[in-house]
């Protein structure tokens, strides 16, 4: 068995999976705990409402499971924001991201090793998916080919999200405004090494996926990653007023060269077409001016942690040897504070 000497955090979104919870987070730890030299496990509760937080809150009591780290959100987002919420709370070298419902946890130790010879991203993609509905699957392949006519990447093949990020990576994410929308393609369109491996493993779950919700998460993610969609309106804009402009010069022509036209068209096709004109105007100096201030605008945060979880057990505190000691100062106050004991800190 391979041994990285490096420190990873791993990363669950999870919503109404009590039943589970124990299960996953005990087969990750098997999984990694001795192939690394430090490991945390990153628990992201998306507004779940069975009783996920009471089993969680006893999984990180002194009786529970050792470095674990808990976000409870208030409300509901999409997988990608959920994702992100553990990613900008890792404290590890390599950060993985993984569905504990259709993800293969076992394949980690093989992204792994890819990362360790110098690899910034490691993407893996489950050859085996969870059956879909038609509207679903027609849908999917919509947003895709436009996504990747517009950004040049293929998210489901090129950026799936059972993916292994470098610190590095991580940190260049984070110097973007909307770091929770665009975390999904930046990995793979930001210049980083990669690698895409592929492995067979059936899914946990045969849940079907809604197909409202994404729908508008895939619209709300293809309008934040690209200017595109605007450049269409502020395109149209411009062709409907160059349009209406040479219809004008059309209708004048005809007032002049033509003497059997007949009563108010000239003036009727003037004043629809000058109207047109004008707002095709305000439709593209109003889609300008959207685009100008979404480049300097720098939204809230889109999700809220409301309750913040941390194992009473640490073991990278144990392998410092780490102890609290007090001093007593000149003032007669005592001051508590932390001491190593390890001769090479």
């Amino acid at each position: 068995m391979n041994f990285f000497p490096c420190f990873i955090s791993i990363v669950f979104v999870v919503r109404n999976q009590a039943l589970d919870l124990e299960s996953i987070i005990t087969n990750a730890t098997n999984v990694i705990s001795d192939i690394v030299r430090d490991y945390e496990i990153i628990i992201v509760d998306n507004a779940s409402e069975d009783e996920s937080i009471s089993v969680m809150k006893r999984l990180t009591s002194e009786d529970g499971i050792a470095n674990l780290q808990v976000y409870a959100l208030t409300k509901e987002v999409d997988s990608d924001t959920a994702s992100w919420v553990g990613l900008e709370s890792a404290l590890g070298d390599f950060v993985a991201v993984i569905d504990p419902l259709t993800d293969s946890i076992e394949f980690l130790p093989t992204m792994l090793k890819k990362a360790i010879d110098g690899v910034d991203v490691v993407f893996a993609n489950n050859e085996q998916k969870n059956s879909q509905s038609l509207a679903y699957r027609g849908a999917f392949a919509v947003f895709h080919g436009l996504y990747n006519h517009f950004n040049g990447v293929h998210l489901a093949k090129e950026a799936p999200q059972f993916r292994l990020l470098s610190k590095k990576v991580i940190n260049f994410i984070l110097q973007h405004p909307q770091s929770a929308m665009t975390y999904r393609h930046l990995p793979a369109t930001g210049g980083f090494s990669q690698v895409r491996l592929s492995y067979s493993a059936p899914p946990k779950t045969s849940q079907p996926k809604r197909l409202a919700e994404s729908i508008d998460r895939g619209m709300r993610l293809l309008v934040s990653t690209t200017r595109a969609p605007m450049r269409l309106v502020t395109s149209l804009s411009l062709f409907g007023a160059m349009a209406n402009l040479f219809y004008c010069i059309y209708v004048i022509s005809v007032g002049l060269f033509k003497t059997n036209v007949a009563p108010g068209w000239i003036s009727v096709s003037l004043q629809q077409s000058g109207m047109f004109f004008l707002i095709s105007l305000v439709l593209l100096v109003l889609g300008e001016y959207i685009l100008h201030m979404a480049s300097l605008s720098n939204e809230a945060p889109l999700y809220h942690v409301a309750q913040e979880l941390t194992s009473s057990k640490i073991t990278r505190r144990e392998k410092l040897n780490i102890e609290e000691v007090s001093i007593s100062s000149n003032d007669g106050s005592v001051l508590v504070g932390e001491r190593s004991n390890n001769a090479n800190v």
